[in-house]
């Protein structure tokens, strides 16, 4: 009998550490080759963690919501095989194409339990720059050796300038005196109360400067139970004045609206409103869209012509494909297209079509479905949903006509693209302008106006608009 390390594989350039959501397996089940035994959170996606080999599960050595490091074991299987010094290959839960992956199995005799870090918080995908979002001065390093601070953590202490010695004084509410973001932030919230007043009059006694070894946290209420992948989402509800529910949000529906808050906060939007006539367009996908699904397999929908119309404006208008870094603009080389997706759990993910301005419209079709169906069955892997250089969203697909999207951080624009109706439009003729029946619809821009002006933002939306109108309608695919 042989046992092997169960480490946690590498998940992209950007990943370091995963939430484990669920443990599939438990001990003394049996697990087969490629088989998956836990599911996790990163702060880009949830995906599955598989088991290189066939064996028996033995021991867990991480717990539910505990916050793993990349590489580290976190399960002993038990194989048939003989003990071996030779590697097992790796299964990965990314590309085949990611260099350097993480072995994820090595046979050893025995393993002392490890103890398991709580998890902080599980993040979403595509949000992996809400903790970084105006940070004005230097991250702080942290080198505490005998006390674990989650990321969260870190971070803010990090912003706050809080050492890593005051840090350490601080009284934690979690499991074995764990610090949890509540604890900081209640401890910076005193600090700032207790703040000495500067007066510029009579002197008074000045009241002492908080510490934390004088602070005294607040109780914490018990931490809510997270629903994971796979359950349907149940959330604990209370009844108030009798009649009214109080809804926890799920850990997904909370980082969206820390998102959405924290863009709102950073840029100033603006949004920019074209109304289109896609009578062309619409002719040419009625013609297409049999004959396409009988050779390719899969459907062709407006959301790539949309993406590839949106590519060609972006390349007569590069500086839409920005960031910001303080005072710095970055014009992005390549041009990654996010697409928002609706979940059946009604919340939201934005996979990423990378280097989109390389694909024909045949390629960026088969990229749209292929991360769109992987997206709503839970499939996606971290770097599904990273790198996005502009975000298209489809507000038509719920019957809206138009929409004010927020931008999608560190980005500064989005475009929605609204329903497409048939309306009496004025068209012009040889002989002479003419009522007609055509298919219209508004596309809808959202910039951050620091750095996208509305002669610019303007333009890109009406050249968008241009594309989509001269559609040529003996186009081939």
């Amino acid at each position: 009998m042989a046992k092997y390390q169960l480490l946690l594989p590498k998940m992209g350039e950007s990943v370091a550490e995963a939430t484990i959501i669920k443990w599939t397996k438990n001990p003394g089940d049996h697990i087969d080759a490629d088989e998956a035994v836990m599911e996790i959170a990163t702060d880009k996606v949830d995906s599955d963690v598989p088991s290189p080999v066939a064996g028996k599960l033995v021991e867990q050595l991480y717990k539910e919501n505990d916050v793993v490091q990349v590489g580290s074991v976190i399960a002993i299987i038990e194989t048939d095989e003989a003990n071996s010094s030779e590697p097992v290959v790796p299964a990965t839960t990314q590309p085949l194409e990611e260099t350097a992956p993480t072995q994820l199995a090595a046979p050893i005799a025995e393993t002392a339990e490890q103890p398991a870090a709580e998890a902080e918080i599980a993040s979403i995908p595509g949000l992996d720059q809400l903790t970084k979002a105006n940070a004005a001065t230097e991250p702080t390093v942290f080198k505490s050796e005998g006390r674990f601070y989650s990321p969260l953590v870190r971070n803010i202490a990090s912003q706050e300038g809080i050492s890593t010695d005051e840090l350490d004084k601080i009284p934690g509410s979690g499991s074995e005196g764990r610090l949890t973001k509540d604890d900081l932030l209640n401890y910076l919230q005193h600090k700032q109360k207790s703040a000495p007043a500067q007066k510029t009059e009579e002197p008074v006694q000045q009241q002492a400067p908080v510490t934390a070894s004088a602070y005294t946290p607040p109780p914490v209420a018990a931490p809510v139970a997270q629903p994971v992948k796979g359950e349907e989402q149940q959330r604990p509800a209370a009844s108030v004045s009798g009649a009214d529910e109080v809804i926890e949000m799920d850990r997904m529906r909370r980082l969206i609206a820390d998102h959405m808050v924290m863009s709102k906060q950073t840029s100033p939007h603006v949004t920019s409103f074209v109304e289109a006539d896609v009578t062309n367009l619409v002719l040419w996908r009625e013609k297409v869209k049999n004959s396409f699904e009988k050779r390719e397999g899969e459907k062709i929908t407006f959301t790539p012509i949309f993406i590839e119309a949106v590519v060609k404006a972006i390349k007569d208008f590069p500086m839409i494909n920005i960031t910001v870094n303080g005072t710095q603009i970055i014009k992005k080389a390549a041009i990654n297209i996010s697409m928002a997706t609706a979940l059946p759990s009604g919340n939201l993910i934005v996979p990423v079509i990378k280097k989109a301005d390389e694909l024909n419209l045949l390629g960026i079709t088969k990229a749209v479905n292929d991360l769109a169906n992987r997206a709503r069955v839970g499939k996606l892997q971290p770097d599904d949903v990273k790198d996005g250089t502009f975000t298209i969203t489809n507000v038509g697909s719920f019957g809206n006509v138009m929409g004010t999207p927020i931008i999608n951080q560190p980005q500064v624009a989005i475009l929605a693209v609204g329903a497409i109706r048939k309306k009496p439009a004025v068209i012009e003729t040889k002989e002479g302008d003419m009522i007609a029946i055509r298919h219209m619809m508004f596309l809808s821009l959202s910039y951050d106006h620091r750095v996208v002006d509305g002669a610019l933002g303007g333009s890109f939306v009406r050249r968008v608009a241009d594309y989509l109108e001269q559609w040529d309608q003996n186009r081939a695919i």
